[in-house]
C-alpha cells in the first residue's frame, strides 16, 4: 500500500526555488525601476517600497495561508472564492469601482484597496475546479456531466478576461486549466478538442482587432515599422544583445533609461540579460525549468485527485506565463504584454503566485 504523510515536512528544495525567484525578482526590480522611479516621484526606491508592502509581504501572508490552512478547507471553499472572484471581475466594468490603464480595465477600486481580480481568478478558478472534478470522477470522462459544464465555466470566465480586454492572461489561465483538467483524468481528444477551438477562436479574434493584428505583423517582420509597433520588440533585443556573455554589470543598463518600453513590466527580462549578460538569463530560465520540474514532482507524488489536479494547474499557470514572457521578450513569439512571474513589478501579481507556492508547499506535505 502506499504511505501518505498527511502532516509532513514541506518540499524545501521548493520553497528555496522559490524564495530565490522573490528575492532576485526584488534585486532586480530595484535595478531596473530607480532612475524611473526617480523621474516620476522623485524617490528612486518608490517602485520597490510598493512592491514589497502590497506584494511580498501580503504574498508572505498568503503563502503561509497557502501552507498551512488544509487542504480540505481550500477544497470546500472552492466553490465560494470562485464565484466571489467571478463578482469582483464584472465589478471592474462599473465606473465606480473599475480603473482604466493603458486602454484595459483590468483595475478594481474598493477604496481601501486596488488590485487586479484577474490575477485573483487564476488561482481560484482552479482551487473551484479541481474540487469539482475530485468530487465526481465521471466529470473527467463523461461528455454531458463533464466536458459541457466545463466549457460553460471556461467559457465565461475566459469571456470576462477578454473583455478587459486581457487575451494573454485567458490564454495562460486556459492552458493551466486544461493541464489540470488532463491531471485528473479527462480524456486527451477532449483537451486536443478545447485547444483547436481555443486557438481558432484567438485567431478569429486577433484578425479583428487591429492591436492584436498589428502584433503578429510586427513579429513576423520587425523591421516594418520601427519606430511605431516592432519599437518595443526591437529594443528588447537590442537590450538583450548589448548584454553578450557576462552582461554590463548589475545598474548599467542603458536601455531602460530611456529607450526600453515597460523595463519594471514585461520588458524585466531585457534589463537581465543587459545587465547579466546570457548567463544571467540562463538563470533565471533554469530557476523556472526547477520551479515547473518540482511543481509537477510534488503533484505526481500528491495523495488525491484534488491535490494532483491543483499542483498540476499551479504549476503550468506559473510556467506558462514565465515562458510565453521570456519567448515574447526574446523574440520567439509575438509581444503579449504579460509580466514575469516573481520578477516584474505587480503587487497583486506577487502576492497571489507567493499564495500559490504556499498551496504547493501544502501539498508536498502530503506527498507519497
Amino acid at each position: 500500500m502506499r504511505r501518505f504523510s498527511r502532516g509532513g515536512v514541506p518540499d524545501y528544495f521548493f520553497i528555496s526555488i522559490v524564495a530565490i525567484l522573490a528575492i532576485f525578482g526584488l534585486v532586480m526590480l530595484s535595478s531596473a525601476s530607480s532612475d524611473l522611479a526617480k523621474a516620476r516621484f522623485g524617490d528612486s526606491y518608490y517602485y520597490i517600497e510598493h512592491q514589497i508592502m502590497n506584494g511580498l509581504l501580503v504574498g508572505i501572508a498568503g503563502f503561509l495561508l497557502g501552507m498551512f490552512v488544509p487542504l480540505k478547507v481550500w477544497e470546500k471553499s472552492s466553490v465560494w472564492l470562485f464565484l466571489g472572484s467571478i463578482v469582483l471581475l464584472i465589478l471592474v466594468f462599473f465606473p465606480m469601482f473599475g480603473i482604466e490603464m493603458k486602454g484595459s480595465e483590468r483595475w478594481l477600486d474598493l477604496g481601501f484597496v486596488s488590485f487586479q481580480p484577474g490575477e485573483v481568478l487564476k488561482l481560484t478558478f482552479l482551487l473551484f475546479l479541481s474540487s469539482w472534478v475530485a468530487r465526481d470522477k465521471d466529470r473527467s470522462k463523461s461528455v454531458s456531466r463533464g466536458l459541457v459544464p466545463f466549457l460553460l465555466i471556461l467559457g465565461v470566465s475566459v469571456g470576462l478576461l477578454f473583455l478587459q480586454p486581457a487575451t494573454t492572461i485567458a490564454v495562460i489561465l486556459t492552458g493551466a486549466v486544461l493541464a489540470a483538467y488532463f491531471a485528473a483524468g479527462a480524456k486527451i481528444r477532449y483537451i486536443v478538442s478545447i485547444m483547436l477551438l481555443g486557438a481558432i477562436s484567438v485567431a478569429g479574434l486577433i484578425y479583428v482587432t487591429p492591436y492584436r493584428l498589428q502584433r503578429i505583423k510586427g513579429f513576423l517582420d520587425p523591421e516594418s515599422d520601427p519606430l511605431g509597433a516592432t519599437y518595443h520588440i526591437n529594443q528588447s533585443l537590442t537590450a538583450i544583445g548589448s548584454g553578450g556573455l557576462w552582461g554590463v554589470g548589475f545598474g548599467n543598463s542603458t536601455t531602460k533609461l530611456k529607450y526600453l518600453p515597460e523595463p519594471i513590466g514585461d520588458s524585466i527580462f531585457a534589463v537581465i540579460g543587459e545587465e547579466f549578460g546570457f548567463v544571467g538569463a540562463l538563470f533565471v530560465i533554469s530557476l523556472f525549468a526547477l520551479f515547473i520540474w518540482k511543481g509537477f514532482m510534488i503533484a505526481k507524488n500528491s495523495r488525491d485527485v484534488f491535490s494532483r489536479s491543483l499542483g498540476v494547474g499551479l504549476t503550468s499557470l506559473i510556467g506558462i506565463q514565465a515562458f510565453i514572457n521570456i519567448g515574447a521578450i526574446s523574440g520567439l513569439i509575438p509581444l503579449t504584454g504579460v509580466p514575469l512571474p516573481f520578477v516584474s513589478y505587480g503587487g497583486t501579481a506577487l502576492a497571489v503566485s507567493l499564495t500559490m507556492c504556499g498551496i504547493l508547499a501544502n501539498i508536498s506535505r502530503s506527498r507519497r
